[in-house]
């Protein structure tokens, strides 16, 4: 937690240390995600994941023109409802600080508007609990870091206000499932991928 804490302090600091900077400016982010969870084998149901993230952003724009570059550090809180071959159910809170960093390229639609495609690495690091248990034979466990990609688009309108859409490639898995077969009794382990949806609102200062 310490490392966490420490690294949100070090991304706020240069935010704010570059603010002063035409190029730099400095805001806000939030806005809802939905989760596809894929899982190896067909034995759990599962449901998407809704969820929140909010946190500081920060965007620079580069010498060259059109190009530019965007980095958030956020806290994400996502749920979902997953299911055994036995339909037990048990209720998934993961929550991670997010640092989503990505590489924009920008068209203009004037002084006060543009829109943009961008692409960039998310790292995940999980700051709630990790490991959720049915019975001494089934458990679900979230990684306790996670590296994906981004892929997206957004518009500025009036300088100050952002509003995007992407889509969050995760390499590698997820979480680590084990469950226990109710015939035969015997353990089997399972891989979980979670690509995400995310809508996102921004306001720049």
């Amino acid at each position: 937690m310490k490392k966490l804490l420490s690294l949100f302090v070090v991304i706020m600091a240069i935010m704010f240390a570059t603010q002063a900077k035409g190029q730099v400016k400095f805001g806000l982010r939030a806005g809802a995600d939905v989760t596809n969870m894929s899982i190896s084998k067909n034995v759990f149901n599962t449901s998407n994941r809704a969820g929140f993230f909010f946190g500081p952003t920060i965007k620079i724009s580069l010498p060259v023109i059109g190009l530019g570059v965007d980095a958030s550090a956020l806290y994400d809180n996502r749920t979902t409802d997953v299911k055994d071959e036995n339909e037990e159910s048990l209720t998934i809170r993961q929550q991670q600080l997010l640092i989503p960093v990505n590489l924009r390229y920008i068209v203009g639609l004037g002084s006060t508007a543009n829109v943009f495609l961008f692409m960039g690495p998310q790292w995940g690091i999980n700051v709630g609990d990790q490991n959720f248990v049915w019975d001494k034979g089934s458990s679900y466990s979230l990684k306790k870091s996670n590296f994906s990609v981004n892929i997206g688009a957004g518009v500025t309108l009036l300088t100050h206000l952002q509003l995007t859409t992407n889509y969050n490639v995760a390499c590698g898995s997820s979480a680590d499932l084990t469950a226990a077969d109710a015939v035969d009794k015997t353990v089997k382990n399972f891989k979980s991928h979670n690509n995400t949806w995310q809508i996102g609102l921004a306001y720049f200062f």
